[in-house]
């Protein structure tokens, strides 16, 4: 019988009914939230981004999640596809890390994801509810803005214009439309750098947001813990910036706590 294709999503967030039983590589890091996302989605396994691996080698740490549930997992080196692109993780993209029930299937560091996708066709079917893993929202005032801290940049809403925006997502853009970058016209937006990855993808929300008058930087990911609006407000160390990030005193090797006081009034 003739295998059927993995299902493709740039990012987890986004995955409907058609990732039931699926095979899924998606552009997502591999942390907690996202590797909730896809069990919750009911996906037979899956392939994520390994964002750098990072801080507490939080890029991976569902990997390990999943593995207490009995699905298999596995991260692509982010250092040979995109992340947020999923076609590009498939075409050209290398493992870095799989979980058991992964190597069980057979994959290990360096195999091409196409392959590992097809292998990952035997892994066991996923069975049962995940416990929940929730992401994080938190508004601090401050003297001349609020401070907005989200795990996901998919948290972000529309009063969240003018504010001080900090994300543990990635900086990579989606589908190269600049209304992707962020929902909300932010002061000033924080992303993780995920490594920063080929074309320096991990960053390439930055000229977007430059393009519609919002300041911009990335973190490390060696400095803080993707997918963790704290750790990239407390931990982060400026990586990227944009022009009007610059404008604002943003510099690479600055702490980013130290750049969102300033803005904020904190």
């Amino acid at each position: 019988m003739e295998q059927a294709p993995p299902l493709l999503a740039d990012s987890a967030t986004r995955l409907g009914p058609e990732a039931a039983g699926a095979v899924l590589v998606t552009g997502s890091h591999g942390g907690l939230y996202a590797a909730y996302l896809a069990a919750k989605a009911g996906v037979r396994a899956a392939v994520f981004n390994d964002a750098g691996v990072g801080l507490d080698a939080a890029g991976i740490a569902g990997l390990a999640w999943l593995e207490t549930l009995g699905i298999a997992a596995a991260a692509v080196d982010h250092r040979t596809a995109r992340i947020g692109d999923a076609a590009d993780m498939l075409a050209r993209g290398r493992l870095s890390h799989a979980n058991a029930p992964a190597r069980a299937c057979g994959l290990a560091p360096g195999q091409d994801c196409a392959a590992a996708a097809a292998a990952l066709q035997a892994a066991a079917p996923a069975s049962g509810t995940p416990p929940a893993v929730a992401e994080a929202r938190r508004v601090i005032e401050g003297r001349h803005c609020r401070l907005v801290l989200v795990d996901s940049a998919a948290l972000v809403r529309p009063e969240d214009a003018g504010q001080v925006v900090v994300t543990g997502s990635h900086g990579a853009l989606f589908g190269g439309d600049p209304a992707n970058a962020l929902k909300a016209a932010a002061r000033l937006a924080v992303f993780n750098d995920a490594g920063l990855g080929p074309e320096e993808v991990g960053a390439s929300r930055l000229p977007a947001l430059q393009g519609r008058g919002i300041a911009a930087v990335t973190v490390a990911a060696a400095s803080a813990r993707i997918g963790e609006a704290e750790s990239s407000w407390r931990d982060g160390t400026i990586s990227r910036t944009n022009a009007l990030a610059a404008a604002l005193g943003a510099r690479e090797g600055m702490a980013a706590a130290a750049l969102v006081a300033e803005v904020a009034g904190l």
